[in-house]
């Protein structure tokens, strides 16, 4: 476990790429279960009027920051080693030591043919890597069938890790509800991380990313789908970051 800053009530982990791989590699060996939630601005802001959501993140192995927002204020917090552990920067680190480790992955979410187009596209750029197994669930919760094949699909793969590709608050509660019952060590919710390493997505430039502009980039992309998460929780998530740090928190913004 790392320190943490606390963001609107949220914990974000103090960390940075190398010492996630590194704790991911220390509860590997231990078999010691968890699931790592990678959370930006978006995360924190569905938590405020998403309590259940809230609890989930606080208790994640890891909860590390996706989002230069999320750096900024932990190296603010005095934390200077803190920077961003992005969804799909981190599988391919973790992609690129399973050379060394052994680490064996398993793919679930992403549209119909995402997962195993990742998979071909990792396997392709780290030969070796052990792929064991790949699920593309409905657009919607399992029902109890559905979760004993999955259960099944699991135990025969034997995975290290499952990368769960879903959206956030799905992933995250699908998670912390599953992994009690799945046959693996960590659960990592990676978000578009399918969609954007597998080439389905565009990427955004580095030098955009490190500007804090992603989210302006991915709008420019899908403005249907992402025009209220950026125009209504960004604004919100400002106000609200004000409001605790001049210590009128007590002020709600829920209704908003």
């Amino acid at each position: 476990m790392s320190d943490r800053v606390n963001v609107l009530g949220v914990g974000i982990s103090a960390l940075n790429i190398p010492l996630a791989i590194a704790a991911m590699d220390r509860a590997i060996r231990h078999r010691s279960k968890g699931y790592i939630c990678v959370t930006g601005v978006h995360g924190v802001s569905e938590a405020q009027t998403n309590p259940e959501l809230r609890g989930i993140l606080n208790r994640a192995f890891l909860n590390t920051p996706d989002g230069m927002p999320m750096v900024w204020l932990g190296q603010l917090a005095g934390h200077a080693a803190m920077d961003r552990v992005y969804g799909p920067d981190l599988m391919l680190q973790a992609c690129r030591v399973s050379k060394q480790t052994g680490w064996r992955h398993f793919f679930y979410g992403g549209a119909p043919g995402v997962a195993e187009r990742l998979a071909v596209t990792l396997q392709r750029r780290f030969p070796g890597l052990q792929v064991t197994g790949l699920h593309t669930p409905p657009f919607r919760p399992l029902n109890e069938e559905e979760k004993a094949a999955l259960r099944q699909q699991v135990a025969d793969a034997r995975p290290d890790i499952i990368w769960v590709g879903l959206s956030t608050p799905k992933q995250e509660l699908f998670m912390a509800e599953a992994l009690g019952w799945l046959d693996t060590t960590l659960m990592v919710g990676v978000g578009a991380a399918f969609d954007l390493l597998s080439g389905r997505v565009r990427q955004a430039p580095r030098w955009v990313q490190r500007c804090g502009l992603e989210w302006l980039f991915r709008f420019w992309q899908e403005p249907r789908r992402l025009w209220r998460r950026y125009f209504k929780n960004n604004p919100l998530f400002v106000a609200r970051l004000f409001l605790q740090k001049t210590g009128l928190r007590r002020y709600s913004l829920e209704g908003f």
